[in-house]
């Protein structure tokens, strides 16, 4: 993907003052780190393999999104909230890669049906929300790695994931296999395939 103009804008800006408010006094999982520091290296990722601002803006609200659905919002309040700032494209990019927190009859899903659904609508989701799910995955997965690789105790990196080591390793491999299973290709898909293996092997 390529786009007419990547890196600093306006709208980008935009997004991380957005996200930068939302995400305050947040910190990555089991970290020191402002949680901040993830969109912001989604869009790098994203930046370096020349997407457009749109999904950029896009890789850096996927947790506002994410976490605005889970507090139970609305489609209406997401229009509101994400829509009227970003344009429905941005938001639509989001919503196809957010794990619901409910089924379409207002269900609550369990961890495992969660991840189920989130692969199932993958297949419906277009090229812009594979690439914001590819650098999402990259961003962690490849976090998980520098974090194994620094301390001498990983049991304390996976005690962090409620899935344990078995199951989250298979979630990231799951994503590249599904990834390639509907065709999406880009050369992304190859560093998160490095990343993932790179968890298999840690």
């Amino acid at each position: 993907m390529t786009g007419s103009m990547t890196g600093y804008s306006d709208r980008i800006n935009h997004a991380f003052a957005f996200a930068a408010k939302h995400h305050d006094q947040q910190v990555r999982k089991g970290t020191r780190l402002p949680y901040l520091t993830h969109p912001a290296n989604v869009a790098v990722i994203l930046t370096r393999y020349g997407c457009p601002d749109d999904v950029v803006v896009a890789g850096i609200l996927h947790d506002v999104v994410e976490d605005c659905v889970r507090e139970g919002m609305t489609r209406e309040m997401l229009e509101e909230r994400i829509g009227r700032k970003f344009g429905n494209g941005v938001l639509e990019t989001v919503l196809a890669v957010t794990q619901r927190k409910l089924d379409d009859d207002g269900i609550e899903m369990s961890w495992d049906d969660r991840k189920e659904d989130y692969l199932a609508r993958l297949s419906l989701a277009s090229e812009p929300a594979r690439w914001v799910c590819a650098a999402d995955k990259v961003h962690n997965a490849n976090s998980i790695l520098s974090d194994l690789r620094r301390t001498a105790f990983p049991e304390t990196v996976w005690g962090r994931f409620s899935a344990g080591r078995e199951g989250t390793v298979r979630w990231y491999r799951r994503v590249v296999d599904r990834l390639r299973e509907i065709g999406f290709t880009a050369p992304i898909v190859d560093e998160l395939e490095q990343a993932a293996f790179g968890l298999e092997q840690g």
